[in-house]
């Protein structure tokens, strides 16, 4: 299906670019956080047994994973306050214009691996900045069957976020496990700057963590979608969606 934005603009819903890594019961689903890999397991009771291959009428099975933790996930300031805000409730519009930027990242004498400010303020839009989507290198497959518990992951320097206020991004988006870094003490430096938490909470923004850019797909601009499922909680997993515009 062709959606017009303007009456030169334009994009193909059947041209959707899929950034969300699916959640599997395995190992190799990617994991963040210590947490065990997800579970699916067979509903049995009174008789009842929910998979066809065993004898059932239906497949029918519980569902055990962490949003935060075992894939691509949307979270809102709920995250970080002491009242606990749903994601659902806070995104209440789907689409937006939104620059892909890919980055190295810069290696500090502590051996850590940080996004900085400077590395993303040459290819922000004023036109295209209800979103940002950052896709650091290297870019492998293996980011979707990762277990980042415990290796420090690259994370995201807090001037950043000035500089997001400054292009007013609502949403963003990173294919790391957090925009901070994986052990701060409980700090959360970036989450507390972004959503101005505990000052006065911005519920207008969200972050998305664990998303999957592949490489073929070109830095630039694009309408983003966010689909996200309805949990209320402070994060749901989700599935941002590019679409290139013609």
């Amino acid at each position: 299906m062709r959606l017009y934005l303007s009456k030169s603009e334009f994009i193909e819903t059947s041209e959707a670019i899929d950034l969300s890594m699916s959640l599997q019961a395995s190992s190799e689903n990617v994991r963040a956080w210590y947490v065990d890999p997800p579970r699916m397991e067979i509903v049995r009771a009174n008789g009842f047994v929910g998979s066809i291959q065993e004898g059932g009428s239906v497949n029918f099975r519980d569902v055990f994973f962490n949003p935060h933790g075992h894939g691509t996930h949307t979270e809102c300031c709920g995250h970080i306050t002491q009242e606990v805000y749903a994601v659902n409730d806070v995104l209440k519009e789907y689409f937006y214009r939104a620059t892909l930027i890919t980055v190295d990242p810069v290696q500090l004498e502590n051996g850590d691996f940080v996004v900085q400010a400077e590395q993303i303020a040459p290819y922000l839009q004023k036109d295209f900045s209800d979103a940002v989507l950052i896709r650091t290198l290297p870019n492998g497959l293996d980011k979707k069957s990762m277990n980042y518990s415990g290796t420090n992951p690259c994370y995201f320097d807090i001037e950043i976020v000035a500089l997001l206020n400054e292009y007013g991004v609502k949403h963003f988006l990173v294919d790391q496990p957090s925009v901070d870094r994986e052990e701060d003490g409980g700090a959360l430096a970036f989450h507390h700057a972004f959503w101005n938490v505990p000052e006065q909470p911005n519920f207008e923004r969200t972050i998305t963590e664990l998303i999957y850019v592949p490489i073929e797909v070109a830095d630039g601009t694009y309408i983003l979608e966010i689909q996200l499922a309805a949990f209320h909680n402070d994060a749901s997993p989700s599935r941002p969606v590019l679409y290139k515009i013609q």
